[in-house]
């Protein structure tokens, strides 16, 4: 190689070096304009106190939830209380999420990853390729951030023997950014708990009929019955006669009337008002519960409750009580008195809603007359 040679090659080099530092501060540039620093978080910009209305989209259903007289509320419920700590966790991991990887993706490709935006999707049905769009706002409804939740990523973890987890456990999420078109990231998260059923959202709390003193089942098309017992731990009977009960029937019903769980709230008015099986519950705190259940096509019931009277202000001394254990016991029972008393305001509260709840949980309330009977008796 002459000398005229060597120095070609060494100006071809450095012009080859000069395009890609040129690249390299071109794809540096566009990397910290896109707001998706890897390692940073998604929206580091946004924070917790200024969000007070959640919208959750999907190619199937919408959620919003708002915050209304200091409590969070599922709109799509009639304003029924939403599940503060399922809502609060979900936004705090939200705001939390690091980017750990940013690609730019053209809008072309965005289906390939679920990102559409809903009312976008391909395909028959338009569903195809679509997310989950996410949308914050303020108090004043101004949209603080809007970003679309695409396909989980998964991980390998060949240590996991969950037959579930042979393609990989769900570590991070696609994620459409706010205010972008042009890139794609995943977040540290699947963010899972992003659930577009209002029901999903609603707050779990229920009625709970305990220490229960007669319980009776009545209603058109049902093998009525009412049992009873003098004392919060006696024996329980037939009230009126009619045969021998079954103790462990009697325990049954009782235990599952205080254990209830719905599936989701309804409001509908107009469902659950035929053929209503009728269960009224009357405590040793003076309680009256009246729950309507009302079967409905789909295997399920609806159901309606109310609650009255009030427990007693002050314990009945038990005999011959030593004054030491009196002062014990009342302060006992005022703590339990102001919590009860709690519950049946949040009770009373939740009974201008109807609930929908699964046969099998509602099946032992309905145990017919024979049923409770003590076989042959």
């Amino acid at each position: 190689m002459n000398r005229k040679q060597f120095l070609w090659l060494l100006l071809a080099v450095a012009l080859l070096g000069g395009a890609s530092l040129a690249m390299f501060w071109k794809d540096l540039t566009a990397y910290r304009s896109s707001e998706a620093k890897i390692g940073a978080r998604l929206m580091p910009e946004l924070k917790i106190s200024d969000i007070a209305k959640v919208r959750l989209q999907d190619a199937n259903s919408e959620t919003t939830l708002v915050q209304k007289d200091k409590f969070w509320r599922v709109e799509q419920r009639g304003g029924y209380p939403a599940d503060f700590a399922e809502i609060s966790g979900f936004i705090l991991k939200l705001l939390d999420v690091k980017v750990l990887q940013s690609e730019p993706v053209g809008a072309s490709l965005h289906g390939r990853l679920n990102l559409l935006a809903p009312g976008k999707g391909t395909g028959k049905d338009g569903k195809e390729g679509v997310g989950t769009l996410v949308e914050l706002s303020d108090a004043s409804g101004k949209v603080l951030a809007s970003l679309v939740l695409g396909k989980v990523s998964l991980k390998k973890d060949p240590l996991n023997p969950l037959p579930n987890a042979k393609d990989g456990v769900p570590a991070g999420r696609h994620v459409l950014p706010p205010g972008r078109t042009d890139i794609v990231v995943v977040v540290s998260d699947p963010l899972e708990k992003a659930d577009t059923a209002p029901g999903a959202w609603v707050a779990r709390d229920f009625f709970k009929a305990d220490r229960i003193r007669s319980l009776q089942l009545s209603g058109e098309g049902v093998s009525g019955w009412k049992i009873g017992r003098d004392e919060e731990w006696g024996q329980w009977k037939f009230t009126g006669g009619g045969g021998m009960l079954n103790p462990s029937a009697a325990v049954s019903v009782t235990n599952a009337l205080g254990s209830l769980a719905f599936s989701d709230v309804v409001t509908d008015d107009k469902l659950g008002n035929d053929k209503v099986a009728i269960l009224t519950a009357e405590t040793f705190d003076n309680l009256t519960y009246v729950i309507r259940l009302s079967p409905q096509a789909d295997g399920e019931y609806i159901v309606r409750f109310k609650v009255s009277g009030a427990p007693p202000k002050t314990r009945k001394s038990e005999p011959k009580e030593k004054p030491e254990d009196k002062e014990r016991l009342d302060k006992e029972y005022a703590e339990s008195l102001q919590r009860l008393e709690a519950r049946v305001m949040l009770e009373q509260a939740r009974s201008q809603w109807a609930y929908r709840l699964p046969a099998k949980t509602v099946s032992q309330l309905l145990l017919k007359r024979e049923q409770m009977a003590v076989p042959g008796r």
